[in-house]
């Protein structure tokens, strides 16, 4: 079968290159987490070093999971990405469950999730517009649902950048590799400036440091290490409107991944220059305090403004990823018929965009969305291993299958990336098991729309 170029992604319009790829993968990245979790990181393992060996394992993670998927998103240069590689591997009831968590929660969530974090540091300029100031409050059979100013910021944000990939894939590009450069920027300006002025000079000595169990703190803190290198893995959703998806998916994972690692680092190690490790455990606003530390009060404006920039760029990725994972599953008949159009005039798939921002803009609203993306997290990861598993099967199951990239240090690679996300499966068991089980439980809530979307044998479907 000929998966390079299929009849529904034939509509769409690669628009997106090479540079605006790589970009992708590092802006649907770099969110709020750089610049709020490495205080409580450092609260749980007081150690420079193995809090920047953290770092640099993480990205191993996901630079095997980038060279892994790499291969897979060569084969299989459609829109979907991992729901994609999940069908071919498993068949239609795993990648319909992956897709619908994606579409309850995970990508959904996830963007609603940034886009408070958006609106948080908005107010820092219009403070009017705050979390903390309540506008409407409605009596509801549960109590009062109680709506602030930001949460509608966080809203509209969302709906004004499915306005823009609306009317077209570069409109939407360009938004978000504009929004990245300014990121990256910003975010390389900080060790710069920590580089010539540091006040600090890191403690490197000891290594292990003091405290009860530092195996287990050093696994606590790689859950957060991993999930501020979430979405890597979005870039392949998009592969319809990526050109030579076959060449390009491979080269900008690993390329994106690879800078990731780096302005992690970099940033991380800015901190330590800017503030003593004492002062860094247990700060939220690890940014903020950091960068006040090295230019002054008027510090504070300036994480502002780059977090601003920040999340909004990086929403402005993952709504792409998000609509294109919705648009794949009801072009294999899998979800809602009228999610599938392409707009026969801006070729984009704008009834799935309108469907996912609408809902994605509701779970900012409700206000419990980030308790279902804590619910979510077990299903997300487990996928993930699906997803590394997939390549195995897929060598075995097709072997003769055309193969533009094969993964490098193919077998050991991927199952780096299998077992690293194993254990962050085994560990949010022991740790969150109600979380797990109710991260199943929701997934599981697929079944009944997944038999009944095989009832219903939507024409066109391959199912």
């Amino acid at each position: 079968m000929d998966t390079a170029a299929t009849e529904p992604d034939a509509r769409l319009v690669r628009g997106i290159g090479l540079r605006s790829a790589t970009l992708l993968v590092i802006t649907n990245v770099i969110g709020s987490a750089i610049f709020l979790t490495p205080g409580s990181m450092a609260a749980t393992l007081p150690s420079e070093p193995l809090l920047l060996l953290a770092w640099i394992a993480g990205g191993a993670i996901a630079l095997s999971g980038g060279l892994t998927y790499a291969e897979m998103g060569a084969m299989y240069p459609r829109s979907g990405g991992l729901y994609v590689f999940l069908e071919e591997a498993y068949g239609s009831l795993v990648a319909f469950l992956f897709g619908w968590a994606c579409m309850l929660v995970i990508l959904t969530g996830g963007v609603a999730t940034v886009a408070v974090g958006f609106a948080t540091y908005f107010s820092y300029f219009v403070p009017s517009l705050s979390t903390a100031h309540q506008v409407v409050a409605l009596p509801m059979p549960w109590g009062l649902w109680s709506i602030s100013a930001g949460q509608i910021v966080a809203a509209v944000s969302i709906l004004a950048l499915g306005a823009v990939n609306y009317f077209g894939i570069k409109s939407g590009n360009r938004l978000q590799a504009t929004l990245t450069v300014l990121k990256i920027v910003a975010l390389a300006a900080l060790p710069i400036v920590a580089l010539t002025l540091h006040p600090v000079t890191p403690s490197f000595t000891p290594v292990v440091p003091p405290i009860r169990n530092p195996a287990a703190a050093f696994g606590v803190v790689m859950i957060a290490v991993m999930w501020a290198y979430e979405g890597w893995y979005y870039l392949p959703f998009c592969a319809g409107e990526i050109k030579d998806a076959r060449r390009t998916v491979p080269i900008a994972l690993v390329g994106g991944i690879v800078a990731l690692i780096l302005i992690y680092l970099s940033v991380n190690l800015a901190y330590m220059l800017a503030l003593p490790l004492s002062e860094i455990r247990g700060v939220e606003r690890i940014a903020e305090k950091a960068v006040s530390a090295l230019v002054g009060a008027g510090g504070a404006r300036i994480v502002a403004a780059t977090v601003v920039v920040s999340t909004l760029g990086c929403n402005a990725a993952v709504v792409i990823a998000m609509s294109r994972a919705c648009y794949a599953m009801a072009a294999d008949g899998m979800f809602f018929k009228a999610a599938a159009a392409v707009h026969p005039r801006y070729r984009t798939p704008h009834v799935a965009i309108a469907m996912t921002c609408a809902w994605s803009a509701l779970l900012t609203l409700t206000g419990t969305y980030e308790q279902l993306f804590t619910w979510v997290t077990f299903a997300s990861v487990t996928f993930g291993v699906l997803g590394g598993l997939a390549i195995f099967r897929l060598r075995r199951l097709r072997p003769d299958a055309v193969r533009p990239y094969r993964a490098w240090g193919y077998p050991l690679v991927p199952a780096l990336f299998v077992a690293g996300l194993g254990v962050l499966v085994v560990n949010t068991v022991v740790e969150k098991p109600t979380e797990s089980l109710i991260g199943v439980i929701l997934v599981a809530l697929g079944l009944p729309a997944y038999w009944y979307w095989r009832s219903v044998r939507i024409p066109n479907s391959k199912f």
